[in-house]
Order: C-alpha cells, then structure tokens, then sequence
C-alpha cells in the first residue's frame, strides 16, 4: 500500500508526463497502466482493455478499461466531448447490468488527457481533474 505522499507524488509525475497528449488510438492503454500504477495497482491484476459486449441495441462495443464491480474507464482523444463519453459508457454498464449484475461498477472514469472526470454511480456526483 502507497503512502498518501508516494501517491501524490506518483500524481505529479503522471500529469507532467501526459499533459501533451491527445490521441486516444496512440497511447490509451500505456495511459491507463500508468493511471493506475499511480495508485501501486498492476492493471493487469484489476482490469481488462477493450472489453467486449453486446449493447442493448444489439450493436458491439468495447469498453476501454473494465474492472468488474469496481470501475469502467472511457478514454478519448483530447478535446472530444466528456458528456457524450460518459453517456457511452452508462449504455456498456446498462449491458454489463443485464449479463452480470454482481460485475456492475461503482465508478466511471471518462478522460480525454487534459480532463479526467470521476463519477461515483452510488451518489451520482462528478469530481473533474485536469493538468496545470
């Protein structure tokens, strides 16, 4: 377990490293590894890239990081819009619901390098960060 201090370090270091970036394509997944090696969590332990489902519509998706009853991350280039991301991945947890329900997350992260949003499904608020 990382100290508040290492994590925040840690936190630094990351916005300092990504505060360029912007394609979503490029560099998502080393993004998201990184994110959470911020925390001291292998994402390989916890998550899973592009994981597959069926929409309700009937349509494929693929949602960018899924860890199961824990959070679900949608990444975009940057400047793309957070809102229509977020209502993205509400409509791959409205899936995950109808599968599996016990694997429904309590959070969603919706990110596009400059901002990170945070919201927490049980109290339905947002929390937005972005680089200095």
């Amino acid at each position: 377990m990382l100290s508040r201090n290492q994590i925040i370090k840690n936190a630094r270091k990351f916005s300092k490293d990504w505060k360029d970036e912007s394609s979503e394509k490029a560099e998502s997944q080393t993004f998201w590894n990184e994110f959470f090696a911020v925390f001291g969590i292998s994402r390989r332990q916890v998550g899973v890239f592009e994981a597959k489902l069926t929409k309700l519509n009937g349509h494929r998706g693929f949602i960018d990081v899924f860890w199961a009853g824990k959070l679900v991350c949608e990444q975009k280039s940057r400047g793309q819009d957070l809102d229509k991301a977020f209502h993205q991945a509400i409509e791959y947890l409205e899936a995950t619901v109808k599968v599996s329900p016990q694997d429904l997350p309590r959070y969603v992260i919706v990110c596009d390098f400059e901002f990170l949003r945070l919201y927490d499904l049980e109290n339905m608020g947002s929390t937005t960060l972005y680089h200095d």
